[in-house]
């Protein structure tokens, strides 16, 4: 069963089997956590989504509790805050509890293989403790001796893998190569242009501000910016990447992607990672309106979700290490303090409010 999309977690009222009951394990504890009263209208996160508080957790079977220490802000999370039914995230329901990556140590454990003081990784609740289920909310263990816990939402964690995947797996640069990526100043965008430039690509990026642009140039080895609040992206693509460019890392879908159309080389790669632009849509927004041009310049679209990859951890992280230890792959992490104070850093991420991660600080 999985315990965490269970009627359980949300409903006190339901009578469970005695054969259930006795499985099961109940602690005390003064939990606050997050949920919607109503669908946000846009950014307007403040009057949508309140704090509530429980004063136990009941863990099923195969589950266990954390207390969380950090919860990763990531904007794909606003997918569950819609009516969408046809998005890769299913929507929570109103008064349900909101989630996301979580890092939080085990404080009670009914799976043999979580015990407690593990300290993890995993999906978890917008709370002060969370209910994990891991058959699907992907929990992994973590090394604090060499690695601050914080960076495994960072560097390495899902934005890290992420940005490694969409360059070398999903982009496939080569040297040479000229490589655009937007919202390039937010996690993931910084991270997958660092790491196309490891790989010897010319990178420009598109973020939304002038102090933005200098800050991926000067202090991240970007070679050239273009801010897309008072720039045009099309003429200043044309002037940045004459030649056209090779791959383009797309975070945002939308206006930006058909002025990135316009400028593609021949045979050139579009690495869809992220929607913000349509992230608060109620319903699906128009293709590009430049759509004939992935048939004359023979582009090819591939779309690309963390999930698909968390079991290659393993394999993305030391090599993701050894380039943060050569000093070329960093990462700015902003730290809000408070659960309470979670809706707060989580807009930053859709008001250009931020520079890298962005993270919540729980107990």
């Amino acid at each position: 069963m999985d315990c965490c999309n269970s009627n359980i977690l949300y409903n006190s009222n339901i009578e469970l089997s005695l054969e259930w009951e006795e499985k099961m394990i109940e602690i005390d504890v003064n939990n606050r956590f997050w949920v919607m009263k109503k669908l946000p209208e846009g950014n307007d996160f403040e009057s949508a989504l309140e704090i509530k508080e429980e004063n136990k957790l009941i863990i099923p079977e195969g589950c266990f509790a954390t207390k969380n220490k950090y919860l990763s802000m990531d904007a794909g999370t606003r997918m569950y805050m819609t009516e969408r039914e046809d998005s890769y995230q299913p929507p929570i329901p109103i008064g349900e509890k909101l989630m996301g990556t979580v890092l939080g140590e085990v404080i009670e454990s009914n799976h043999p293989e979580y015990k407690k003081g593990d300290v993890l990784r995993s999906y978890g609740q917008w709370s002060d403790y969370s209910l994990v289920d891991p058959i699907s909310m992907y929990p992994s263990k973590v090394d604090t001796s060499n690695i601050d816990l914080v960076d495994y939402v960072g560097v390495y964690g899902a934005n890290g893998w992420t940005a490694y995947v969409g360059v070398i797996n999903t982009g496939r640069v080569k040297a040479g190569d000229t490589f655009v990526v937007s919202a390039a100043a937010g996690c993931t965008g910084l991270m997958a242009g660092q790491i196309a430039k490891i790989a010897g690509c010319k990178v420009i990026g598109i973020a939304g501000s002038d102090e933005k642009c200098n800050l991926i140039c000067n202090d991240y080895g970007f070679d050239g910016a273009i801010n897309y609040k008072t720039e045009n992206i099309s003429n200043k693509l044309k002037d940045l990447c004459p030649e056209g460019m090779n791959v383009y890392f797309d975070n945002v879908a939308g206006s930006t992607l058909d002025a990135v159309l316009e400028n593609m080389a021949n045979f050139g790669v579009i690495a869809v990672c992220g929607l913000l632009e349509n992230y608060a849509s109620k319903e699906r927004l128009p293709g590009p309106y430049n759509y004939d041009l992935i048939l004359m310049k023979r582009l090819r679209f591939e779309g690309f979700f963390s999930p698909d990859f968390y079991h290659r951890e393993g394999e993305i992280n030391p090599i993701l290490e050894k380039w943060d230890n050569e000093g070329l792959l960093k990462l700015p992490i902003e730290i809000t303090d408070g659960l309470e104070n979670l809706v707060s850093a989580y807009s930053k991420l859709f008001i250009g409010g931020n520079v890298g991660k962005v993270v919540v600080k729980g107990l």
